[in-house]
């Protein structure tokens, strides 16, 4: 055997058996053979949903932000007006400007919302009306932001679930400029419910202050409204209080300040605790910043109700019996597994936006066992058919093929198990597809050695003539074929992905395989001895 032969061999086979070791090892000590292999959802059962981020939500809430920003700052610099507050569309109205302030109010815009904003105005009968509207741009950086962060917040919530290999992706949109759906599929989960209120929720925390003369509750709004003398109070409003009263909880409604104390973004971490009584409660830890701005206002209000706020409704006002910094407790009517629920969307963090559920399937684990002997049927006797079919047509020369193949599946597969590749049915179909590829590139060889053994070449010539011929039609093909693969990968969803993978994973080793292995395996038979037929 040639000295150079021999390193090739020796090469070709340290890297089966690389790849071997990374398809059949256990992921982890104390794991499973094979484990290194992750199921896909329609393989392993789970769930799929596709969801709609409500982008317009973080756009309004902006507005409002903005307009409440302006008022308290016009206030701050004596400017009389009489309005700001959010107009049609995806606007800002000032209005009732006086004349006195108007220079200084437009000049504050200008310089504040320029880059935001366009700016308009108009002056009737003394006093000028401002008109800010948001830039298409900015909205449409908006909506992406919103997006890709209500992606992360919902990658957090499935990671503190504990899924394995989850797939979240933005895909698609509704209406608007932007992809503005999420995809996710969780392998291995069976309750939809739970797994789709745990990722809806928005979970915005705010601590806020009950109006000091009217901290009782009222039993509707009409009577908290009729409390105080017909008209709320500015810079206060009404939200529902689900009062926790024994076995019952009872609404009611409280009037609490707009602003809040303490948001979720002055959250450290929160976990599940218990109250005085021993009940389900959750508590809660602030950042640095956030505890001196909660230390500052406990002092300041001491003896008065704190509202503790869970979108827009109140969980619980207990007393501020004395300065607090850093840590607090969350009451209400929590089962265990709702306390611990709500400590890990606290810990996640709060979603930007809302979510609709447009689409949601459920795959039960019989179903993805049954999909996986299916697959494993369909593979085997597929790559039996194909064995016995270029054996059968090729002779010894068809043993070549199958050694071929079989290091094409060993490479693939090896691949797969390395970097942690999710195997979907489609990706099943994907492996199926590459057998017939790669038996294809071994036909186009051996057509090819037979037609120059046919011209009278010998057949050492012939086998070096038919490898080097065929070689850039094969690349040819698998050229094209990888760039519909890259097309899929780029625009499909998690099952089309898989299938995409496999298939470009698949079409490298085979250029491998057909090409260099098979031309090796060919200089093994052939050897230095002088063959005078070739079983082909």
């Amino acid at each position: 055997m040639q000295k150079n032969l021999r390193w090739k061999l020796i090469l070709i086979l340290v890297l089966m058996v690389v790849c071997v070791y990374f398809f059949v090892s256990p992921r982890e000590r104390g794991a499973r053979l094979l484990s290194r292999m992750n199921l896909g959802l329609d393989l392993k059962g789970g769930i799929h949903l596709v969801l709609k981020v409500v982008t317009d939500d973080a756009i309004n809430l902006e507005l409002f932000q903005d307009a409440e920003r302006i008022s308290q700052e016009l206030k701050s610099k004596s400017i009389a007006f009489a309005s700001s507050k959010k107009g049609n569309g995806y606007s800002v109205e000032i209005a009732g400007v006086d004349s006195a302030g108007a220079n200084d109010a437009r000049q504050y815009l200008e310089s504040t919302y320029a880059r935001k904003y366009t700016l308009k105005s108009m002056t009737l009968e003394g006093k000028t009306s401002f008109s800010l509207m948001l830039t298409g741009s900015y909205i449409r950086d908006a909506r992406e932001s919103t997006v890709r962060q209500a992606l992360e917040t919902i990658r957090r919530r499935v990671d503190a679930l504990g899924v394995t290999e989850p797939s979240l992706q933005i895909y698609g949109e509704s209406g608007q400029d932007v992809q503005d759906q999420i995809i996710v599929e969780l392998p291995g989960l069976d309750d939809p419910d739970r797994v789709k209120s745990l990722i809806e929720n928005t979970a915005q925390l705010e601590l806020r202050l009950v109006k000091k003369d009217q901290a009782n509750s009222f039993s509707s709004v009409d009577s908290a409204v009729t409390a105080s003398g017909g008209k709320i109070a500015e810079g206060y409003e009404i939200l529902p209080y689900r009062e926790d009263r024994g076995d019952q909880s009872q609404l009611a409604y409280l009037i609490v300040s707009k602003a809040p104390v303490i948001t979720g973004k002055d959250l450290k971490t929160a976990r599940k605790s218990s109250d005085s009584n021993g009940r389900p409660a959750v508590g809660f830890f602030l950042t640095a910043g956030g505890s001196k701005l909660f230390a500052l206002a406990t002092e300041q209000h001491v003896g008065e109700k704190l509202a503790i706020v869970l979108d827009n409704v109140v969980s619980s006002a207990p007393v501020i019996n004395e300065r607090i910094e850093s840590e607090g407790v969350i009451h209400g009517s929590f089962t265990i597994q709702q306390a611990d629920d709500l400590a890990m969307l606290l810990r996640s963090g709060a979603l930007p936006a809302s979510l609709k559920v447009l689409h949601e399937q459920t795959v039960g684990a019989s179903l993805g066992n049954d999909s996986i002997k299916s697959g494993i049927y369909a593979s085997i006797i597929g790559f039996g058919l194909v064995v016995i079919g270029m054996v059968v047509y090729y002779r010894h020369s068809g043993l070549n093929a199958v050694w071929c193949l079989l290091g094409n599946l060993i490479v693939l597969l090896g691949f797969m198990g390395a970097v942690g590749a999710t195997l979907t049915l489609p990706g099943i179909a994907g492996v199926i597809l590459t057998i017939g590829m790669a038996v294809d590139s071994n036909i186009l060889i051996f057509e090819r050695i037979r037609e120059e053994l046919r011209n009278g070449k010998t057949i050492r010539a012939a086998v070096d003539t038919g490898f080097s011929k065929v070689f850039w039609t094969i690349f040819d093909t698998h050229v094209t074929t990888l760039v519909s693969a890259a097309f899929l990968f780029q625009f499909g969803t998690g099952p089309i992905r898989g299938f995409a993978v496999t298939l470009t994973v698949g079409l490298l080793a085979n250029m491998f395989t057909a090409v260099y292995v098979s031309h090796r395996l060919f200089d093994l038979m052939l050897g230095n001895r002088k063959v005078e037929a070739l079983s082909i």
